[in-house]
């Protein structure tokens, strides 16, 4: 093989500063010279040379180019760079093609039609008509400008995926428009049916397996309870919604932190329900006059919402897991038992007028055998 040759097609390549094609390539060697071994053998040789190119042949084209992996470093010194609301209308097209052009103007706003033009007049995708509307995809160009081995739809969408995946869950709603699953535990499974949340998946975080761990890489965001958020960060880079609801108070300023992920009609409903079980419970609570001394701080916010009177000397209330703050069990000594998650129904608004009736209810109770 002629190192000459070799040295020529190397430097060829590298002054382009974009693809050249096969056939040019064999015009400045002669077309008798042996140009695609040639190739083949600088391809094999900057795959493994410790350097910042590699060189890629795609569909009759060859290409010098930055290796992937070194792509975000140099980006703000490369020429033609495109800006970065275009470059994420080139990326949901290519992950969504072929795409309607009128469903992609719906998803990025009225500035798509001039990022369309552009990508366009770059060759790097292409429209065809549909009814009244265009089908828009990428074309070989745009294989080519992102270095791609081939221009296949499929293809193009793993390498896309993989383009994005340094920013993970935020990177796939970001730049491709895909909403990922929410996560949540089986005590607020009920929340999404009540909201309307259709994508999701019950996971496993508190004391998660290597197979939870990999189920909720797949989400996007995670539900759970308040105060598990910094322990569950260690595993989860998405977003974390901690919630709580033990009172009726809490339940409705967790609706609101996951109103937006719900259906407007469904959430609001469940909204006005909430507010209305709030307020007949505490139409009951105001003709208590009996006294109570919760004997946990979740009791005592239950207690404090039905404004009941509170003493050091009346009826003890404590939840039916018996364990204080101090670690003290508080339970076999209790006047009332209170249920919690553990052994309450799973249909979350049930579980909260379950404690209430039971406080309620237990003063009833031991008032009447007084």
């Amino acid at each position: 093989m002629d190192i000459g040759d070799r040295e020529i097609i190397e430097a060829a390549l590298f002054a382009a500063g974009g693809p050249v094609e096969l056939a040019a390539l064999k015009e400045l060697v002669g077309k008798r010279k042996k140009v695609t071994g040639i190739i083949k053998s600088l391809i094999e040789e900057y795959q493994q040379r410790q350097t910042g190119l590699d060189i890629v042949e795609l569909e009759g084209k060859v290409v010098m180019q930055v290796k992937p992996e070194y792509a975000d470093q140099v980006r703000n010194v490369a020429p033609g760079e495109l800006p970065s609301p275009i470059l994420r209308t080139l990326s949901m097209i290519a992950y969504h093609q072929p795409l309607l052009q009128s469903d992609l103007v719906e998803k990025r706003g009225n500035a798509t039609y001039d990022h369309v033009r552009e990508l366009e007049k770059r060759g790097l995708i292409k429209r065809t008509p549909e009814g009244r509307s265009q089908m828009l995809s990428t074309t070989h160009g745009f294989a080519e400008y992102f270095g791609f081995k081939s221009s296949e739809p499929d293809f193009v969408k793993q390498k896309i995926i993989e383009m994005v995946s340094h920013d993970s869950q935020v990177g796939l709603e970001k730049w491709l428009g895909v909403k990922r699953p929410v996560g949540v535990t089986r005590g607020y499974m009920s929340l999404m049916f009540l909201l309307g949340i259709e994508d999701f998946k019950v996971v496993e975080p508190y004391h998660p397996t290597q197979s939870d761990i990999e189920r909720m890489s797949t989400l996007g965001k995670l539900v759970i309870a308040k105060g598990y958020g910094e322990k569950t960060a260690k595993y989860f880079d998405g977003e974390i919604i901690e919630v709580q609801a033990v009172t009726f108070d809490d339940l409705l300023n967790t609706i609101d932190q996951l109103s937006n992920l719900g259906k407007k009609d469904k959430v609001k409903a469940a909204v006005e329900s909430i507010e209305k079980l709030k307020s007949e419970y505490l139409s009951r609570a105001m003709g208590v006059s009996a006294r109570v001394k919760p004997g946990t701080d979740m009791v005592s916010r239950l207690v404090s919402d039905m404004k009941l009177n509170v003493s050091t000397n009346g009826m003890l209330v404590a939840p039916d897991y018996g364990l204080s703050s101090e670690g003290l069990d508080v339970s076999k000594d209790a006047d009332i038992l209170v249920p919690t998650h553990q052994n309450a129904p799973g249909d979350i608004v049930e579980r909260i007028c379950k404690r209430y009736d039971a406080i309620l209810n237990g003063i009833a109770g031991k008032e009447f055998k007084v």
